[in-house]
């Protein structure tokens, strides 16, 4: 029988397979690092992309909230325009009510009454004048009670002023004025 030595053979068997293992292993490790790179680059990407849609939120946000200030300078004003108007309207409204006053005052006073001065404070009014008679006195506060713009009136003093005329006397009142219940009414509709 022939001596047949192997073992340069699985040597070189050994080799190649060692070889091709290798080159199995490096064709591994480089599709795994192609994997891992087109993975990196994909998340990498979505962060970049989620980075891109925040700025742009912000920005809007950001512009929203200028708008809305806007709009809160806007109905700050309109409320300080409308509480104006109302106050405007107030005083108009109240315009027509002083001519009311007079004259409701001028037909309260009976004839030998004269009226020396009149003053006004808020909703009260006093006045100082001068009589005939203490009787003609009365009946200027019965007329103010029972008009509908005058009430509670209320006799201050009363002394006599002879240098006017054997009866004459100064007084001093004052009374409430009031709206009659139908313009309180009317008010209330507008």
């Amino acid at each position: 029988m022939a001596k047949i030595n192997l073992l340069p053979w699985r040597d070189e068997y050994r080799r190649e397979k060692q070889q091709e293992f290798l080159g199995v292993l490096a064709f591994v490790a480089a599709v795994t690092a192609l994997c891992v790179y087109i993975w990196i680059s994909s998340v990498q990407g979505s962060i970049e992309s989620q980075k891109d849609r925040n700025r742009m939120l912000d920005q809007e946000i950001s512009a929203l909230q200028e708008k809305v200030k806007e709009i809160q300078a806007l109905k700050k004003r309109r409320a300080e325009l409308l509480a104006r108007m109302k106050v405007i309207q107030g005083l108009q409204g109240e315009r027509p009510v002083i001519v009311r006053y007079f004259d409701e005052l001028v037909r309260a006073v009976p004839e030998g009454v004269y009226l020396n001065s009149l003053t006004r404070r808020g909703d009260q009014i006093q006045l100082e004048g001068i009589t005939e008679s203490n009787v003609r006195v009365s009946a200027f506060m019965r007329n103010l009670d029972s008009s509908e713009w005058f009430s509670t009136p209320n006799l201050k003093a009363v002394k006599a002023a002879p240098q006017f005329g054997e009866q004459a006397s100064q007084f001093s009142m004052n009374f409430a004025t009031t709206k009659p219940k139908e313009d309180l009414s009317e008010a209330g509709k507008k």
